[in-house]
């Protein structure tokens, strides 16, 4: 398979993911398969002050000190 279809393979399974989690219906599964195509390509996140990335942390259950980056 050319480059340009796998670019474009990656751009539409992209699009329609996004539109999936977009979705106020979104399902457990879709949230699961975008997440590891975020983690397949290397698409990581550190929780900054005032992000909805802390928000969500500091909704987990877990008794761990928290590591937020200050801007």
């Amino acid at each position: 398979m050319s480059d340009n279809k796998l670019q474009e393979l990656h751009n539409i399974l992209a699009e329609k993911l996004l539109e999936r989690v977009r979705d106020p219906d979104v399902k457990s599964s879709d949230l699961n398969v975008s997440r590891q195509f975020l983690r397949d390509n290397n698409i990581d996140a550190v929780p900054v002050k005032d992000s909805s990335l802390e928000k969500l942390m500091n909704e987990l259950p877990f008794n761990e000190e928290k590591s937020v980056i200050k801007n």
